[in-house]
């Protein structure tokens, strides 16, 4: 049985990572702020002492907008997608242990209409990206066993930690009585849906892939509006939608405009479509029948 670490176990990833861990054959060890914060410097010595063999960082920073124009928030998405994940990275290397750390699409440009794969340059254009991508250029420095994974628009059952925010699934299900829904027809990148990221992670481990980048997104992308039709055609509903661009809705981050996530190293994930309607299907808070 192998020991495992869950760090941010109460956020929406977290939460499908426990569970899809707590199946298996693991001795799962799950930590959230409450019993390990990750910028104190105590709590290496607290992972140390654990001695876990996989250590797996589900935190993140992701307020996008406001780490744009607010040098504080700067300062923290810096410590929290970059300098943490190194810290995490050096106390695997010096246990021999595997780390799992996770990025996002945002460290692409979004200029490349025909999708990313894992070895393409990363050049961001926010600050949140760069983020992140300095926190894939310090693990990589560090070393040791590392799987980085790059997700996108992560959807899944909202976490319990009070950080975690609705997803856009969630928000849209929740508009679906309103009369006429703005959505902005832009912005084309691929659906995470969160248990099947988690499901990614384990195999990972269990398959002993080569360490390294790979992309967890589920296949196939979408831009908003087409994400928010495929929603409301599930659920059975029918708000009068209104595609619109990305100027409708000024936000002070730049967003890639094409950012699908292509998977050249693993089995394909399964379709976003198909993991939408698994969620759509499982969702418990849901008040409407899904559509065959």
């Amino acid at each position: 049985m192998k020991s495992i670490l869950i760090l941010g176990a109460k956020g929406t990833l977290g939460q499908a990572l426990l569970q899809e861990f707590s199946h298996s054959d693991y001795q799962v060890t799950a930590w959230d702020r409450e019993e390990a914060d990750l910028t104190d410097v105590s709590t290496k010595e607290k992972i140390l002492n654990l001695q876990p063999e996989i250590i797996v960082n589900a935190t993140g920073y992701n307020v996008v907008d406001k780490c744009e124009v607010d040098s504080v928030e700067k300062e923290m998405a810096f410590k929290i997608n970059a300098t943490v994940p190194e810290m995490l990275a050096q106390i695997a290397k010096d246990l021999n242990a595997i780390f799992v750390n996770y990025s996002s699409d945002y460290v692409f440009k979004g200029d490349k209409e025909s999708g990313y794969t894992e070895n393409d340059l990363p050049d961001p254009a926010s600050i949140y990206g760069e983020s992140k991508f300095e926190g894939e250029k310090l693990v990589q420095a560090v070393g040791g066993k590392y799987y980085i994974i790059r997700p996108s628009r992560m959807f899944g059952t909202a976490g319990i930690s009070i950080m975690s925010k609705k997803n856009f699934v969630d928000i849209m299900v929740g508009k679906k009585d309103e009369t006429e829904i703005k959505v902005v027809n832009e912005e084309r990148s691929s659906p995470t849906y969160a248990p099947d990221l988690a499901k990614f992670t384990r195999v990972l481990i269990e398959e002993n892939k080569p360490f390294g980048i790979y992309h967890g997104a589920n296949s196939g992308a979408c831009t908003w509006y087409e994400w928010a039709e495929e929603i409301f055609k599930i659920i059975g509903a029918n708000p009068k939608l209104a595609a619109v661009s990305g100027d409708e809705f000024p936000r002070p981050a730049k967003r890639p405009q094409f950012s699908e996530l292509l998977n050249t190293k693993m089995p394909p994930q399964r379709s976003w479509q198909d993991a939408l309607r698994a969620y759509l299907d499982n969702h418990e808070p849901r008040r409407f029948m899904v559509r065959n």
